[in-house]
């Protein structure tokens, strides 16, 4: 007995792994046969479909609508392009400050009638002429020698072409100048009988303004040019002396 039992115990652990083998070779097969068996499906090839879709109608109000705007504009730049541009106002100069008047005193001299006539030059004698240098050749005397004159020029004795008028030599009087006196002034003859570069050499009373009086108003005055040779000399220096308040028999203007 106790031979038996460990031969049937032996059998039965072969046939244990014997029959799992046949169990896993029996599942492979029945998984070919499945796989074999089953049908293969086809691919179905799909197919693009194109659908066209009517195209959609504008809507008038939108053109209507658009085309009005169009118009709004091309109004806006015509009229922008109308309007003048504003023209840029030119800076204003600041006007310049003139200068204080520079106080003067009053440039009349209140004269009696008898005054007034007493030194009316229109009525006044000529004086004599000194003739020493003058002789037969027609040159004008002259009154100082060679270097008397403005820059060492000889001074020649001028005479009138016109005289000038009392409203012409009183115009350059004031009230606080003495009633007689006289002013003695050297000018450069020029064209036209006229005189120039006048300059004062002397006066009576002294510090009177005469001889200021005699210059300011040389601007009117008209003289015959030197004569030398008989020839006149425009350019030459002459003398010219007024005389104020002096009457009728005086002496001569100029001088």
């Amino acid at each position: 007995m106790p031979v038996s039992g460990r031969g049937g115990y032996g059998r039965e652990r072969k046939l244990g792994p014997l029959a799992l083998t046949v169990l896993l070779h029996i599942l492979v097969i029945g998984l070919l046969l499945l796989q074999k068996g089953a049908p293969v499906p086809r691919k179905i090839e799909e197919s693009l479909t194109t659908v066209f879709m009517p195209e959609a109608k504008e809507d008038k109000g939108d053109k209507a609508k658009a085309k009005t705007e169009q118009k709004e504009k091309k109004r806006e730049s015509a009229s922008a392009a109308s309007e003048p541009k504003p023209t840029p106002t030119p800076p204003v100069e600041q006007p310049k400050t003139p200068p204080p008047p520079i106080p003067i005193g009053p440039s009349w001299l209140n004269m009696s009638r008898a005054e007034f006539a007493a030194s009316d030059i229109s009525k006044m004698a000529r004086a004599q002429r000194n003739t020493g240098d003058s002789g037969d050749t027609g040159d004008s005397s002259s009154t100082y020698g060679p270097g008397e004159g403005p820059g060492g020029v000889r001074l020649y004795n001028a005479d009138w072409y016109r005289k000038p008028t009392d409203a012409e030599i009183g115009g350059y009087m004031t009230a606080s100048m003495p009633r007689r006196g006289w002013g003695l002034i050297a000018c450069q003859t020029i064209e036209r009988y006229h005189v120039d570069n006048c300059q004062t050499l002397g006066e009576s009373p002294l510090g009177s303004g005469f001889g200021r009086a005699v210059r300011e108003a040389a601007w009117q005055f008209l003289v015959m040019p030197p004569r030398i040779n008989g020839k006149p000399q425009v350019g030459a220096w002459v003398r010219i002396r007024i005389d104020y308040g002096v009457t009728e028999g005086g002496p001569d203007k100029p001088g």
